[in-house]
């Protein structure tokens, strides 16, 4: 009888150390495929969720993640689509632990400047956030052209249509100075 506990003994720690090690392992392995992930992976693993976006400007984004690109996001609000930068964000709250890589070559490379192009094709009616410090400055206007890394923005007022005589001013923006760009929600990016 004694010989048979204190077999059973080593025997029940040999398991518990191979059980260890077989934790240890796939911990190590998890944590070398997290070094690997990159952000917008992160955020892919979230589409659907709504998330919070905090924007260095002071303001607050609420909406359904919709897309998550090389470079900025889109959430879904009620009525609008809100496109935010990567770089004009300094946190994200209701992000889950999943990330998901995008097999697609061709959209893991677009990014902002395709967005922008997307939106100035459609002469949709948007609002700019200009700058990184409360208060941002909002624009309200059309995209005339965007460059390789700034946009044309025709001002106007409000719900006018953008003809030539109720342009107030034509701002060029540089895309690091972007911290949102809000439109209908009229279609996906």
């Amino acid at each position: 009888m004694r010989w048979d506990a204190l077999f059973n003994d080593m025997e029940s720690q040999i398991a518990e150390s191979d059980r260890l090690a077989f934790d240890a392992e796939i911990n190590e392995r998890a944590r070398a495929e997290m070094v690997g992930t990159g952000f917008a992976d992160r955020l892919r693993g979230a589409l659907g969720c709504r998330l919070s976006v905090h924007l260095a400007c002071g303001d607050v984004v609420h909406g359904a993640l919709s897309h998550a690109g090389a470079d900025a996001l889109v959430l879904n609000e009620e009525q609008h689509q809100v496109l935010v930068p990567y770089a004009s964000a300094v946190q994200y709250a209701g992000l889950g632990r999943l990330s998901v890589a995008e097999a697609s070559p061709v959209r893991r490379g677009l990014g902002l400047a395709h967005a922008l192009r997307g939106l100035a094709r459609d002469r949709a009616e948007l609002t700019v956030m200009v700058g990184h410090s409360a208060p941002a400055a909002r624009l309200v206007g059309v995209i005339d052209r965007v460059g390789k890394d700034y946009l044309d923005l025709a001002v106007f007022t409000p719900g006018e249509a953008r003809r030539s005589n109720q342009v107030s001013q034509v701002s060029a923006i540089p895309f690091t100075a972007i911290a949102a760009v809000r439109s209908r929600r009229t279609g996906e990016f």
